[in-house]
């Protein structure tokens, strides 16, 4: 029990680490709103937002979505802030001298960022949704009209328990899907196929096929019959082919986890977006340890160059850790990558980084 007590350096090292995060956040959030706000400000006079949405709907919750955002590279920065300079001030070659294995001397360090990382896990995933959707919405109406897309071409639905539906296009002015095709199989094999040049959606799951054909299989024999119009209730409607880029963004995990496994059922695909957001903020909790790791290891030797050298290594590791994560979710959302895959990959790759700085550039 005595070796999970926080000794005097222990709650030194953890006063610094905190300290010095709290610090670097304010600092930077605050230059964050003052560029915002000048980008922004002629949006928000020209559409005449009131000041008390601009500051109540908008930057208070703009501060917690891209503190959260970028929660982990300020850890980042922190550590290695902080660090180098205890190492140029020879505190940590004291320490080590006293007999403190850096293996030890690192377990505050790991304390700290598991205080932050389980956090934000948990303000980003349940509070910071709620917040989004409100911060959204002042952007859709004061600073610009919401993009949205329509689903991408050639989309396919799971309408039933052996039924696929399948839309070359959806045009969402009309709410009519164009090159509409009806699968129905009895296990693996096709029994009937409805193919239309277009089908208009009514209200209720109700909708009109124009122009149709079915083609029936039984066996070696194959029925034809064609029609001009004839209605149809499946449990689809226009907006499930509207993806907005910041959807994923107000859902808390759970509505997440939910939504996914309800798009999945159904058979469509277009929900790389939300998988990628659910397993990033996930694996959000172990890259703080990482690059904890990494800062510290790199931080800790007293170096000729001092704080700037590190510093500017640091940001170095901080750009590429984005552009990791940034390549890697724009092969997810083309499909090209798992999204599981997408967000642990940052991860294991400076999990490398990490351990190699741990083993041969950490002090003895």
């Amino acid at each position: 029990m005595n070796n999970l007590r926080l000794n005097i350096l222990d709650k030194y090292i953890m006063k610094k680490f905190l300290g010095t995060y709290i610090f670097m956040i304010v600092l930077i959030m605050s230059i964050a709103v003052v560029f915002d706000i000048n980008e922004k400000l002629d949006k928000f006079m020209n559409n005449q937002a009131p000041l008390h949405a601009i500051i109540f709907d908008y930057y208070i919750n703009f501060v917690p979505f891209y503190a959260n955002l970028f929660s982990q590279l300020f850890i980042f920065l922190s550590v290695i802030f902080f660090t180098s300079k205890m190492a140029n001030d020879s505190e940590i070659t004291a320490i080590l001298a006293s007999g403190v294995s850096f293996k030890r001397f690192l377990r505050p360090y790991m304390l700290s960022a598991g205080i932050l990382a389980v956090f934000w896990f948990m303000i980003g995933s349940y509070v910071i949704p709620p917040a989004n959707e409100t911060r959204i919405n002042f952007e859709n109406t004061y600073v610009d009209p919401r993009q949205k897309k329509t689903g991408d071409r050639d989309i396919q639905f799971k309408v039933a328990a052996n039924t696929i539906a399948y839309f070359g296009s959806f045009n969402m002015e009309s709410n009519t899907g164009y090159n509409f095709s009806l699968d129905h199989f009895d296990s693996l094999k096709l029994v009937s196929r409805l193919t239309a040049q277009s089908i208009r959606y009514d209200s209720a799951y109700n909708w009109t096929i124009q122009n149709y054909q079915i083609r029936s299989f039984d066996g070696m024999r194959e029925n034809i019959s064609e029609g001009t119009e004839i209605d149809t209730v499946m449990m689809v409607v226009p907006n499930d082919f509207v993806v907005a880029k910041s959807d994923q963004q107000m859902m808390t995990s759970p509505q997440l986890r939910n939504h996914i496994h309800s798009q999945k059922e159904r058979g469509l695909g277009n929900v790389q977006a939300f998988q990628i957001e659910y397993h990033s903020r996930v694996a959000s909790i172990l890259s703080a340890f990482i690059l904890t790791l990494i800062g510290a290891s790199l931080s800790a030797k007293k170096v000729k160059g001092g704080m700037g050298l590190n510093l500017g290594v640091g940001l170095a590791l901080s750009m590429a850790y984005i552009l990791f994560q940034t390549v890697s979710s724009s092969f997810a959302v083309k499909g090209s990558m798992s999204p599981f895959i997408a967000a642990w990959i940052p991860n294991i790759f400076f999990a490398a980084i990490a351990l190699y700085l741990y083993k041969n550039k950490a002090p003895d």
